[in-house]
């Protein structure tokens, strides 16, 4: 059973990288966290990087919940066609 439907996401953020290894079977997400993000990529799916910053697969709500935009600076992994309203900061008198 190989997966027909494709989504891209790209991840915005200073240092935030994606790398798959092992053929498709392994991403690793370098999302600003202490540690790399590992995620096993199940049989029938296939994960492709084309640059540092965009990721096509088929479990992308899976991948996107390891760090989900942020409203305040837009950092965050988002789908390409996506539109992040941001908000405005506190303000200081």
């Amino acid at each position: 059973m190989e997966a027909k439907f494709f989504r891209f996401l790209k991840i915005v953020g200073v240092g935030y990288k994606a790398r798959a290894e092992s053929e498709g079977r392994l991403l690793f997400l370098k999302l600003g966290y202490s540690h790399e993000v590992e995620i096993t990529v199940p049989p029938a799916v296939r994960v492709f990087c084309f640059k540092n910053n965009v990721i096509c697969c088929t479990f992308a709500a899976s991948v996107r919940s390891c760090k989900p935009p942020e409203v305040y600076k837009g950092k965050g992994i988002m789908y390409t066609d996506e539109v992040i309203k941001k908000k405005q900061g506190k303000k200081s008198k």
